[in-house]
């Protein structure tokens, strides 16, 4: 732990200006690191590499909180790999985020009067592309605010010219492979983004909806159904039931009418149909419901698209041309007007999705799409975690990932957008479909035309821990830094980017996992545990915080919550109390510089030291052992927590305290403890900056005189323990502690000074006496000393006089009435406790409530007990 404070040069004899002002050093510090290379990779190192990818933001983004936290864990993470000797890239970039992205060039468009279309799609592109150039990008300066330690100069993004080459790569062999292939299936479709969308981008939300039961066919032979969305049964082509279910068993095999219409539909048995649910008999739209479909494809049913990529009826004369809902009152006032409506529910509440670009509700719809099969893919991306080449942090989350990974369906990858991956497939006029390699001629010529859909974001994102460091080319980078050591990303989103980012890495690159190890973290909720959200009023701007309390405080607040898997609740008043803590760290080392702190040399040998300074050195081993272990183990609520309990609490409030006595008194103890307390704040700051970096950075350098705390070595735990003089300063806490309590009960001011025997030989306190005495504003004993309360703790025995200081009188029937009213609720609670009749009728939180009234009363009376037996007869 000393070898790295040998080797720094002596302390400068600048002064830290009296406050700290985040706003005047953040900025700078920041550039000069990026300035000087500190977060740069060199993939010829041969120091061992550490790397993490950005999980990468939107090109339409700006940072949020989410992005803060989790940009906060990433950047400490490296930051101590950094400090610890590694060559540790942080992998930046963005990704062009489809949907999104289209929607905000096609707005501005429309500001303009004009559509895509009016453009023409080589056109539009070119206008997204120049977007991106002026307005994309906004979270990269918003990065550098919170103090990313990324390196810049290798920042990606998913439409680049390598990453295109990657997508295209990766796509053919999966399309040689027999791994993507082309067909009719049910999607996620968006009427207003007209595309298909992938599960990540439905939102679900409860709607009020309405639930409609129907009469199918006639006399004998009729069959109630019910539906929430009654637009789709003019697409309905049978009705299912159970194949046990007895009620239906005559009817299965038979043809009924479909109301509304001249068609007539079977009656299928189908085990996927719920007996108990309902009527024991649904409706099937094989074109416009997942499950329906599949029962359509077991019953070979024909599947009748009854509506357009805008939602409007196509089919049925008195219905086409209508919107969905208008089509859904319109057909349910038919139904009602030929009697075949059983039951109306409304409002039914029931869980509808919507699409998380523009809110739309999505549309089940059967549409041409290109699919991965993800059967051996899932596969592979289970057995890497069951074979411990992945780890899952927490360990409890693997049983998600394993619902997820084994019950993959497979994967619509085609989007109906113009901004994207074009799909590399070419259809000829003859027929053809030729799937053309980064380096193939796509075909030319009369007829031939390219897939008009691009990739589904997620494809290309998928690619991302390996595509970034150069593949397909087997580039120095991607032999240096891949597999990544760790990828640290929210609970959230581990069936889509995570799983799929394994189905490519282990699929590409020979079976090696993308990672070792996904850390995840929870999702920023408010203080009171709720989701933050516009709609809600409760959505904060992390920049405003670090406007107002710096980055420091906002890093440090996010981490203290970060507990592995677990959503993290903040608010401002946080936010403050962590800025307080970094003008707590600020203030401290200005006194230890102005009192001649030094990190000059060896640190004294432990026989030359006081037990002052041997406790605070056993303590600072401690926690470094602490932090390494905790770091380990992705804990970051609780090493931030370790260390800011050691700062403020050991360190400024004990230590520091401790010391004046030692500098005032000067001399070789004096001399000893100024190293010792340079050592001490040298091995803190380095500590806490991977979490609090500009602080750390600006106190570090000028108690040293170093480059730079980013390269600094990260401290060790040299062994160094001491539990005797652990025990002697635990005892002297004990005392002070235990006296500052007495005078604050005696209702004495904190500096206001009282005369006061101290019996302290024979203990180990004798060494102390000054510095109990300093603390605790006690003068010697006069000549008219008396002692009106002692109090004996831990061996010795403190005498205090109080005459004079408090009225004793007065005290007493102060404490007497406080006595009274603890006793007055200790009798109405035990009198409600022993009460059998209230014990039986009452509920369990209000008992709960009463014993802790109960317990709380007794604490009360034993502690205005104590101080009247300390107080001197008035």
């Amino acid at each position: 732990m000393t070898e790295n404070a040998q080797q720094q040069p002596s302390a400068p004899d600048t002064e830290l200006p009296t406050q700290y002002a985040p706003a005047d050093v953040e900025g700078p510090l920041y550039e000069r690191w990026v300035e000087r290379g500190y977060f740069e990779a060199d993939e010829k190192s041969d120091k061992p590499s550490y790397t993490i990818v950005i999980p990468p933001p939107n090109v339409t983004g700006s940072l949020h909180l989410g992005h803060a936290f989790e940009h906060t864990l990433i950047d400490a993470l490296t930051r101590r790999k950094r400090m610890q000797g590694y060559e540790t890239l942080w992998q930046p970039g963005m990704d062009h985020a489809g949907i999104a992205t289209q929607n905000v060039v096609e707005r501005e468009l429309g500001k303009e009067g004009k559509s895509r279309h009016d453009l023409g799609r080589e056109a539009f592109v070119e206008r997204v592309w120049q977007w991106k150039a002026e307005s994309g990008g906004q979270i990269s300066g918003q990065m550098r605010r919170l103090g990313d330690g990324v390196a810049w100069s290798r920042e990606r993004f998913t439409m680049d010219e390598g990453l295109s080459q990657a997508v295209q790569t990766i796509f053919k062999r999966l399309y040689d492979d027999e791994l993507i292939y082309r067909a009719e299936r049910i999607i996620n479709w968006c009427p207003r983004c007209l595309t298909a969308i992938s599960d990540i981008e439905v939102e679900y939300q409860d709607d009020d909806g309405e639930l409609v039961s129907l009469k199918y066919g006639e006399g004998d032979e009729t069959v109630v159904v019910a539906t929430t969305r009654a637009e789709t049964m003019l697409g309905d082509t049978a009705v299912a039931v159970h194949p046990d279910d007895e009620r239906y068993k005559h009817l299965v095999g038979k043809r009924i009418k479909l109301p509304l219409t001249d068609r007539t539909i079977p009656v299928v048995a189908d085990e996927h149909v719920d007996p108990e649910f309902g009527t024991g008999a649904v409706k099937v739209t094989p074109a416009h419901d997942p499950n329906d479909f599949e029962i359509g494809q077991r019953h070979d049913l024909p599947a009748i698209t009854v509506m357009d990529e805008h939602a409007v009826i196509t089919v049925h004369g008195p219905f086409q041309g209508l919107d969905r809902f208008e089509a859904r009152s319109a057909i349910v006032a038919a139904l009602r007007a030929e009697g075949r409506i059983v039951a109306e529910k409304r409002p039914y509440v029931h869980s509808v999705g919507h699409c998380s670009r523009c809110k739309t509700t999505i549309e089940p719809r059967l549409s041409m799409q290109w699919w991965v099969k993800v059967g051996p893919l899932a596969k592979a991306a289970g057995d890497a975690v069951r074979e411990g080449k992945v780890k899952i942090h927490p360990q409890e989350m693997e049983k998600r990932y394993f619902d997820w990974v084994d019950n993959l369906h497979d994967w619509c990858i085609s989007r109906q957008l113009w901004w994207g991956h074009r799909i590399p497939v070419f259809y000829g006029p003859n027929g053809e479909v030729v799937c053309v390699g980064p380096d193939e001629e796509p075909p030319t010529g009369e007829g031939w035309r390219q897939d008009t859909d691009v990739l589904d974001t997620w494809f290309s994102s998928g690619l991302w821990p390996f595509s970034t460091l150069g593949w397909p080319e087997q580039t120095e980078s991607l032999a240096k830094f891949y597999p990544n050591s760790v990828l640290v990303t929210g609970y959230d989103i581990l069936f889509f980017w995570v799983a799929r980012m394994m189905m490519f890495g282990l699929y590409a690159m020979d079976g090696t996992p993308p990672f070792h190890t996904i850390a995840l973290h929870g999702m920023v909720r408010d203080q009171f545990g709720k989701k933050m959200s516009k709609s809600f009023g409760n959505a904060v701007n992390p920049l405003d915080w670090m406007d107002k309390y710096g980055s420091d405080a906002l890093r440090f607040t996010l981490a203290r919550g970060a507990n592995p898997g677990v959503d993290v609740p903040i608010g401002e008043d946080w936010v403050q109390g962590s800025r307080n803590f970094a003008n707590k760290i600020w203030n401290a080392t200005r006194f230890a510089l102005m009192n001649g702190a030094t990190v000059d040399g060896p640190l004294p040998d432990a026989s030359a030291m006081s037990a002052t300074d041997r406790w605070i050195l056993s303590r600072l081993n401690s926690v470094v052992a602490e932090v390494d272990a905790l770091y380990e183990d992705y804990q970051f609520a609780k090493l931030s927590d370790a260390l800011f309990h050691f700062a403020w609490d050991e360190v400024f409030d004990w230590y520091v305290e401790l010391s004046k006595t030692t500098f005032q008194a000067g001399g070789e103890p004096a001399e000893v403890s100024k190293r010792v307390l340079g050592e001490v704040l040298d091995v803190t700051l380095k500590l806490l900056h991977p979490v609090v970096p500009f602080v750390t950075e600006t106190l570090w350098t000028t108690l040293t005189g170093g480059e730079s705390i980013v390269i600094a070595e990260w401290p060790k735990d040299s062994g160094f323990r001491d539990t005797a003089a652990e025990q002697e300063i635990e005892t002297l806490q004990s005392v002070i502690t235990e006296v500052r309590r007495f005078r604050a009960d005696q209702g004495l001011q904190p500096g206001q000074r009282v005369p006061a025997r101290l019996t302290l030989d024979g203990t180990a306190l004798a060494p102390h006496e000054a510095a109990i005495r300093q603390l605790l504003r006690l003068q010697p004993e006069g000549e008219s000393f008396t002692a009106t309360a002692t109090l004996p703790i831990s061996g010795a025995e403190v005498a205090l006089d109080l005459s004079g200081t408090i009225d004793v009188a007065a005290e007493r029937k102060r404490l007497a009435k406080d006595l009274a009213a603890a006793e007055k609720e200790k009798s109405q609670a035990t009198a409600k406790l022993g009460n059998e009749a209230f014990l039986a009728k009452a509920p369990d939180n209000v008992v709960d409530k009463i014993r802790g009234r109960l317990a709380k009363a007794e604490e009360d009376i034993a502690r205005i007990q104590a101080q009247l037996d300390r107080l001197p007869e008035a």
